[in-house]
C-alpha cells in the first residue's frame, strides 16, 4: 500500500488528557502528526480534532479504530485530500525596509494573494491562507530576502460529503 495524505476528524467531549492519549496512539505506531487543530465543532459542547497524517489507508483505518475506543470520543472519520476542502494559515514577519526597497516583495505579496497585517518601523507582517503547497511556495520565494519569523497553523477542513455526526448524536440523545 502506498502512503498518502489523510485528514482525520475526531468528534469528542472536551476532556483533559484526551489529546495526550490520542497523540500516544500515533506515537506507538511511529506515525508523525503533520498537522493538528482542535476547536469547537458545529455541535454544542462537542470538540473537533483535525489531524493530518501521511501514511497508508490501512494504518489510518487502524488508528481511527483505536481513537474511537477512547471513552470521550463520539466518532472519528478519515478522508483523503480529494474528499475534503481545507486551508492552512501562515504569518511571515519581514524587515520593513524590504517592503519599500524590493519591488519583488510587492510582486510576491500581490501574486500570492497575501495580506499585509501590520507595518511597523522595523518589520511588517504578511498573512497567507491557502493549501500547504501555496504557503510553502510563498515561503520559498520570501526566504532569500530573510524571514524574521514564520508560523503556520494546523489544517482546518470540512468534508465534501455529509458527515452524519449531528444525526448520530440526535439519535443517541433521543434514546436516553
Amino acid at each position: 500500500m502506498k502512503k498518502q495524505w489523510f485528514t482525520i476528524s475526531v468528534y469528542s467531549e472536551n476532556n483533559v488528557g484526551l489529546l495526550n492519549r490520542i497523540s500516544g496512539i500515533f506515537l506507538k505506531r511511529h506515525i508523525n502528526i503533520e498537522s493538528l487543530n482542535v476547536s469547537k465543532s458545529e455541535i454544542e459542547g462537542v470538540s473537533k480534532f483535525t489531524i493530518v497524517v501521511n501514511t497508508t489507508e490501512k494504518w489510518t483505518r487502524n488508528i481511527v479504530g483505536q481513537i474511537e475506543k477512547q471513552i470521550e470520543v463520539i466518532k472519528a472519520y478519515y478522508h483523503t485530500d480529494d474528499e475534503t476542502i481545507y486551508q492552512e494559515s501562515a504569518l511571515f514577519k519581514i524587515s520593513s525596509d524590504l517592503l519599500f526597497d524590493e519591488r519583488q516583495i510587492q510582486n510576491i505579496i500581490k501574486d500570492s494573494a497575501a495580506q499585509i497585517v501590520t507595518v511597523a518601523r522595523d518589520f511588517f507582517v504578511l498573512a497567507k491562507s491557502g493549501r500547504r503547497n501555496e504557503i510553502d511556495e510563498m515561503h520559498d520565494q520570501l526566504k532569500p530576502f530573510g524571514i524574521m519569523q514564520f508560523v503556520r497553523s494546523g489544517r482546518i477542513a470540512v468534508t465534501k460529503s455529509e458527515m452524519r455526526i449531528s444525526a448520530l448524536l440526535n439519535e443517541f440523545y433521543q434514546d436516553k
